[in-house]
C-alpha cells in the first residue's frame, strides 16, 4: 500500500522481511509500500508493539540479522534502487550518508567504553571525509544544535541522562548530513517534559535542515505532533496511510479507529477504549484480514480474503472490506 508524493525521495515497494524460526518464518514485514516526500517532511509509522515497525527500519537500512528467511521488494532513494546494490557499495555510499537511523533505546546505540564525541565523528573520520580536527568541530556544532553542552563530547554514554543520550544519538545520525533519518521510538522511556523537547527538536530539524524523517512510535498522539503523514502498521502490514489530518479525523480502518479511541481525552467524558485480544503470532498470522479476530465489524469475507488497498479519500488508503463498493 502506498501513496505517491509529488516529489518522492524514498519509495518503498512491496518490501518483505521475514525471520527464520523453527516454527516457521516470522512475517515481520509483509509486502509493505509507502513513499516519503523530500524537503522537510515526516511520515509516522504507528502501531502496537510487535507490529513490525522496528523490523521495517532495519529492512530499509539493510541491517539484517543472520536468520533472514526472506528479504525482497524494492527500495528507491532519489531514483536509485537500493535492494539490488552490493552490500559493500551500500555501506560506503548509502548507509549514514543518505539513510541514517536513530535506534530504539539510545543507550544501546553507543559503545559504553568509547567517549560520545569519538563515536559521533567515527563515520566522518573512518570514511575519510574529514580529518580529526575538522570532524571534532563539526560534532561540536551538532551537539550545540541539538541543545547539548560542548563537554558532552568528552563524556562516556553512562554519564548522560536519557534525554541527553537521545540528543547525542540524533547528532550522530546527522554527522554526514543524510537527507533521510529514521527515528525508532526516539522518545521512549523519557518523561513527558523531555519528550516534548525531543519532538520540538525533530520539528526544528524538518524546518531548518529540510530533513525527511520516518518517525516510528506506538503513540499515535505523539506522531500527530511531528508528522505530516501517518501509516498505521498492524501484524507486519500497513493497514491505513494518509495525511495526518485524514488518519486522525477520518480514520477508515477499524484498527485505526480503535487506536484513536484508546487515547485519553482532556475535554470529553468519553473513557478510553482498549483493543480486545492480542496481536497475532506472525509465524502463523490468521487468514484473510489479519485484524479480523479482534475486529467488532468483521464478517465472513474478512476471514477468507486479505483485502486490497481501497481509497476512501484522495491520497488516503486503507485495507478493509468495509470500503469495497456496495458495502455499508
Amino acid at each position: 500500500m502506498t501513496t505517491r508524493a509529488a516529489t518522492t525521495l524514498l519509495d518503498i515497494r512491496d518490501l518483505s522481511f521475514h525471520y527464520a524460526d523453527r516454527a516457521g518464518p516470522v512475517r515481520a514485514v509483509d509486502r509493505v509500500s509507502f513513499s516519503l516526500a523530500s524537503g522537510g517532511s515526516a511520515l509516522g509509522l504507528v502501531g502496537e508493539s510487535g507490529s513490525g515497525k522496528s523490523s521495517l527500519a532495519l529492512a530499509i537500512m539493510r541491517m539484517l540479522p543472520a536468520n533472514v528467511a526472506r528479504y525482497d521488494g524494492e527500495i528507491w532513494l532519489n531514483g536509485q534502487e537500493l535492494l539490488g546494490m552490493a552490500d559493500e557499495r551500500f555501506r560506503q555510499e548509502i548507509r549514514w550518508r543518505k539513510l541514517a537511523l536513530v535506534p530504539q533505546g539510545a543507550q544501546n546505540g553507543f559503545n559504553p567504553v568509547v567517549r560520545v564525541g569519538e563515536q559521533i565523528i567515527e563515520p566522518l573520520v573512518v570514511g575519510g571525509a574529514a580529518g580529526k580536527r575538522e570532524a571534532r568541530a563539526r560534532a561540536l556544532e551538532l551537539l550545540a544544535y541539538v541543545g547539548l553542552p560542548a563537554d558532552v563530547y568528552a563524556r562516556y554514554p553512562h554519564e548522560l541522562s536519557g534525554g541527553m543520550k537521545q540528543r547525542a544519538m540524533i547528532a550522530g545520525a546527522l554527522i554526514l548530513e543524510p537527507p533521510v533519518v529514521i527515528m525508532d521510538e526516539p522518545t521512549s522511556a523519557l518523561d513527558a517534559s523531555v519528550q516534548t523537547q525531543i519532538t520540538n527538536l525533530l520539528k526544528r530539524l524538518k524546518r531548518e535542515l529540510n530533513l525527511a524523517i520516518i518517525f516510528i512510535t506506538h503513540d499515535i498522539a505523539l506522531a500527530s505532533d511531528v508528522c505530516d503523514d501517518l501509516a498505521v502498521v498492524y501484524a507486519g502490514e500497513i493497514v491505513e496511510i494518509g495525511s495526518a489530518e485524514q488518519v486522525l479525523l477520518r480514520p477508515s480502518h477499524p484498527y485505526t479507529q480503535r487506536l484513536l479511541a484508546s487515547i485519553p481525552r482532556l475535554h470529553t467524558d468519553t473513557l478510553p477504549q482498549f483493543i480486545p485480544g492480542a496481536p497475532p503470532d506472525l509465524r502463523q498470522p490468521p487468514a484473510g484480514c489479519r485484524f479480523h479476530p479482534r475486529c467488532p465489524l468483521a464478517f465472513e469475507q474478512c476471514e477468507q480474503e486479505n483485502p486490497p488497498a481501497f481509497e476512501p479519500a484522495d491520497g488516503q488508503l486503507a485495507r478493509c472490506w468495509l470500503l469495497a463498493d456496495g458495502m455499508e
